[in-house]
């Protein structure tokens, strides 16, 4: 399929219903199902998926784990901006192998009243007939002085309630709680309304009013309107509910040479710092390294210098649908009297025959988030992401990796990605990396080629003092592998050996085509991301995959 074809199922007239009977490929989930069908009977059913870690001796042991592939940010003719049916982005999704996927339509009066319900409705049609599409119902919230977050619920009788009383109540752009600048007379009000509305929903889930409910911060750096202190303060308010953020940004196809314009660059990160904007971010970070947000691609950085302190914070990628590169529809006409406000939908696209504008890859075409779960379903996956067993790629570049980190003198698994690993002082660990390369060319018709893995590991301090502190200073690239030319599935095996205090360590790769010193220099970052000149960053050609942390707790000796 070439990039100007438009795909079969995106026909917006055939519904997710008639997934299979239209002989739409579900590749992606069948070639998973015998892994499934051995890790989901670890667990007995009365069992959570996932139990906290025991941490009563030294060690640890995780479950196997399958990896489920999932878009949490998805814009549907539910939001006021975007263009495609419901039924399109379902098909879609199916079709790169997705096996979750959130529709998070942004805030607006006409979705709270309305289109809420209304996609619900296709929502649970969906679910009813296709039970192995894990499709959440999802919202976009406009933070109060600052950007945009994904909120979703588990299914249940509440979670359309919840999302729109959540909207009503706490949405930053419908209540006007916009103002974040420095000194402002309302950023302070509108700040601590951000934290009140994560405890919130902490406490939906605490009084059983909703089986589970996350949030994602999205595009963190975009705007530069983030400010450290507001990230921090987010994730402490709830840290069981606020559990990361993008590391990159949908609008991955933003800087396809030839598309957009001499100034585009990928995830439309073209912006300048604003009055707005937090003062301590340099121009530098405003935009993407290798199509990630700089937040996240500095070593030493933002993500660095939270998992610094000690605790979780994870990042995703997706593709924040709105407008796919070189698709020809365009959004339908409104029938006389009727507009967002009232219908809480657009119509239905209309299809042109001509390319449209676009930034935005389909779900699962080119950014895929990989969740660890023992058991198929919602809940699992939910608890896959707040349990940080998450990696993420761009691009297809990887068929798996799993990621063990174990004492040398254990037998076992050891722990994986999220988890924490307790130690003695000075005792040797083995951190096993186990990839699975690209077996199939991707929808661009690449194979792509894993040229290097990199072990980034930093220091455990502790909560930080100054708390719109962006540096980590002692984190940093520890060693690189080179695995060019490998195919199939092989294991590296990384020895370390831990020091005086506790630590973290967290994995990076590429193919390799474009990298150079990071942001903090090459003592740090020798072979980093690096920015695309504007208007020629074409993602195929600059893929990458990352990996949440382990956390390493070294105890007495």
């Amino acid at each position: 399929m070439t990039e100007q074809q438009l795909p079969s199922w995106a026909d917006p007239s055939v519904s997710p219903a008639d997934l299979d009977a239209q002989g739409v490929s579900r590749r992606g989930l069948l070639r998973r199902a015998g892994l499934f069908g051995a890790a989901f009977t670890l667990g007995s059913a009365a069992a959570p998926a996932f139990a906290s870690a025991e941490k009563r001796g030294f060690g640890g042991e995780d479950p196997r784990l399958a990896y489920l592939v999932g878009d949490h940010h998805v814009h549907s003719v539910y939001s006021h901006d975007a263009k495609y049916t419901f039924s399109q982005l379902a098909r879609a999704g199916a079709e790169y192998g997705l096996d979750w996927m959130v529709f998070n339509e942004h805030s607006n009066f006409g979705h709270a009243h309305y289109g809420a319900e209304l996609e619900h409705a296709e929502i649970v049609k969906a679910r009813a007939r296709n039970p192995r599409q894990l499709i959440f119902q999802g919202l976009e919230w406009y933070i109060p002085a600052a950007e945009h977050c994904t909120v979703f619920a588990a299914p249940g009788p509440h979670e359309t309630e919840l999302l729109t009383q959540f909207e009503l109540a706490y949405d930053g752009k419908l209540l006007g709680y916009t103002e974040g600048s420095a000194g402002a007379a309302d950023t302070a009000r509108n700040e601590a309304h951000a934290v009140r509305a994560i405890k919130w929903l902490a406490q939906q889930r605490r009084s059983g009013y909703v089986d589970d409910v996350l949030v994602i911060a999205n595009h963190p750096l975009r705007l530069g309107i983030d400010s450290p202190h507001e990230m921090r303060a987010w994730r402490d308010a709830a840290p069981e509910i606020m559990i990361g953020m993008e590391g990159a940004p949908g609008a991955q196809g933003a800087a396809l040479p030839g598309w957009r314009g001499s100034t585009s660059i990928r995830g439309e990160y073209e912006n300048k710092p604003s009055a707005q904007s937090w003062p301590g971010y340099p121009p530098e970070a405003y935009v993407t390294y290798g199509g990630f947000d700089w937040a996240t691609a500095t070593v030493g950085g933002l993500w660095d210098s939270m998992l610094a302190e000690g605790s979780l914070y994870s990042v995703t990628t997706n593709s924040d649908n709105h407008r796919t590169v070189f698709d020809t529809w365009k959004n339908g006409d409104w029938p006389a009297g009727q507009n967002f406000d009232n219908t809480g939908r657009l119509p239905d696209p209309v299809n042109t025959g001509t390319p449209q504008p676009g930034s935005d890859f389909w779900p699962g075409e080119f950014s895929r988030t990989h969740v660890g779960v023992t058991r198929y379903g919602y809940r699992s996956v939910m608890a896959g992401l707040r349990a940080g067993r998450v990696w993420l790629d761009h691009g297809h570049l990887l068929d798996g990796l799993d990621v063990r980190l174990k004492r040398d003198c254990d037998a076992g698994r050891g722990v994986t990605l999220g988890g924490r690993l307790r130690v003695r002082k000075g005792e040797r660990i083995t951190l096993y990396v186990t990839v699975t390369s690209a077996s199939r060319p991707n929808p661009r018709g690449i194979l792509p080629e894993l040229a290097h893995v990199d072990v980034i590991r930093g220091a455990v301090r502790g909560p930080v003092a100054d708390r719109d502190s962006w540096r980590a200073p002692y984190t940093r690239v520890v060693q690189t592998k080179d695995v060019a030319g490998r195919k199939g599935t092989y294991t590296l095996r990384i020895p370390l050996t831990a020091g005086d205090e506790s630590f973290y360590v967290r994995l990076r790769g590429s193919d390799g085509n474009r990298h150079g010193a990071g942001y903090l220099g090459a003592s740090v970052d020798p072979n980093g991301p690096i920015p695309h000149e504007p208007g020629n960053g074409d993602p195929w050609a600059d893929t990458w995959f990352y990996s949440n942390p382990v956390f390493v707790d070294v105890g007495g000796s």
